[in-house]
């Protein structure tokens, strides 16, 4: 009986620990950033970005990102100018939150950015997205300010 009792309250557990899991989406996983291409008057394609990496679970997102053609200056900060500090600081982005999926386009909303201004209620963006394989296409759609003007197209292959 003690048994029975033990294996019951087992089960009970792992369900309920299974149930408080979110669910896995496509999006699910470690995603490289491999190239990037612009839109817009000064149209490019960068085939080899700087680092960034895209982090998604069933519910939350994280995304961090070098934005800049060189990397970014290895410093000593203890020692570094004002100007050292921003040249190294300015093309780094990071983000994370929630996100939700509909259809082929998904809608993050942020808990913590470098920016404190993308922090503030009801901020969003939106992205359309294309998965083949092992790899992901994530396209600029637009943010609570509108729609993009010039879209940026990231291009990532799971690395996870």
């Amino acid at each position: 009986m003690r048994t029975a009792v033990t294996l019951l309250w087992i089960i009970a557990m792992t369900g309920g620990i299974a149930g408080a899991q979110s669910k896995l989406t496509v999006l699910s996983g470690a995603w490289r950033i491999t190239e990037v291409t612009t839109t817009g008057p000064n149209a490019t394609t960068n085939r080899h970005p700087q680092p960034g990496l895209y982090l998604f679970t069933g519910k939350y997102y994280s995304i961090v990102i070098v934005r800049s053609e060189e990397p970014r200056p290895q410093l000593d900060v203890s020692k570094a100018s004002e100007a050292e500090l921003v040249a190294m600081w300015r093309p780094f982005t990071g983000n994370s939150g929630t996100y939700e999926i509909n259809g082929t386009t998904f809608t993050t909303h942020h808990i913590v950015t470098k920016n404190a201004g993308n922090m503030v209620p009801g901020q969003f963006d939106t992205y359309s997205f294309k998965i083949e394989g092992n790899t992901l296409w994530v396209t600029d759609v637009s943010s609570s300010a509108g729609p993009y003007e010039n879209p940026r197209t990231v291009k990532l292959e799971r690395v996870d």
